[in-house]
């Protein structure tokens, strides 16, 4: 099983998930007399949306080797109400888009390093596109844990919620988590169809954890920039934090997260972890690692 991205078959199932996914009533479209045999809106009501001949929709649907123009793309964005993420998702697959050549980051840019460390007390860690932990301070391994304990393969966001038998149970809300990760690595997957380490990451999760290849073939497209996440730790109780999600412009394959106590019962929760790291060695905050 590869998940190397077959650009005509994907933009065939996006297209026909999107389609179904609609809601004929909010288009104003016509009570029809017989029942609809398919969920969503008809081919040839997104062809007349779309201003599209019915054929070239089914084409499209069936992959049969169509390469959409921008203008035709923009028209299907439209008529399917696509979010931002998943319109640049229409654009990826169908290489409309310029896309840069450089490798992916593997380590953290020094001085988004520093800047790392500098954002204490506030939890920050440094990724790249695949949800790789490039750097991170002490605040952020006291409120997930230890990076500095795993191997590098490990230090991965998605792995860890996926895997790691600590983190699985931390997050209350944790499918919501999952899914939102996962629309991400989907907008990744097809902005980066040359990045063999994600895809390799892809098919290890979607053969090792039923949950992940379940929300994988629902092809939800997402880029979140910020969000609420909601935590439950024995050793302290719970635990919500806000978080946002920067990338610079200089390094645009790195994303910076910084998280905040949502409330003041968590941010006493945390400040609990914080004083107990402090009484131990703070190896896991150097984010040169």
């Amino acid at each position: 099983m590869t998940h190397t991205v077959d650009a005509t078959q994907e933009l065939a199932a996006f297209l026909r998930t999107r389609r179904e996914s609609l809601d004929p009533r909010d288009f104003g479209l016509p009570a029809r007399r017989q029942a609809r045999r398919t969920p969503g809106l008809r081919r040839e009501e997104v062809a007349e949306l779309a201003g599209v001949s019915i054929d070239y929709i089914v084409r499209l649907e069936q992959a049969r080797g169509l390469r959409p123009s921008v203008d035709v793309l923009e028209a299907l964005a439209q008529a399917l109400r696509l979010a931002p993420a998943e319109r640049a998702y229409l654009f990826d697959l169908t290489r409309q888009r310029p896309r840069t050549t450089d490798r992916p980051a593997t380590t953290a840019a020094p001085p988004l390093a520093r800047l790392v460390t500098d954002l204490s007390p506030l939890p920050a860690m440094l990724m790249n596109h695949r949800f790789d932990i490039l750097a991170w301070n002490g605040e952020m391994a006291s409120l997930l844990l230890d990076f500095d304990t795993l191997p590098p393969s490990q230090r991965n966001a998605m792995w860890l919620c996926l895997m790691h038998p600590e983190i699985r149970e931390f997050y209350v809300d944790r499918e919501r988590v999952v899914r939102e990760g996962i629309s991400h690595l989907r907008a990744a997957w097809a902005a980066h169809p040359e990045d063999q380490d994600l895809i390799e990451r892809i098919t290890e999760f979607t053969k090792g954890n039923e949950e992940f290849a379940r929300l994988w073939a629902e092809r939800d497209v997402k880029t979140p920039g910020r969000g609420s996440k909601a935590m439950r730790r024995a050793d302290v109780g719970a635990i919500s934090v806000h978080f946002e999600i920067l990338v610079p412009l200089h390094d645009t394959d790195q994303r910076l997260m910084i998280c905040r106590a949502a409330d003041d019962e968590s941010q006493s929760a945390m400040d609990r972890l914080y004083a107990r790291r402090r009484g131990t060695p703070h190896g896991a905050a150097d984010p040169a690692r």
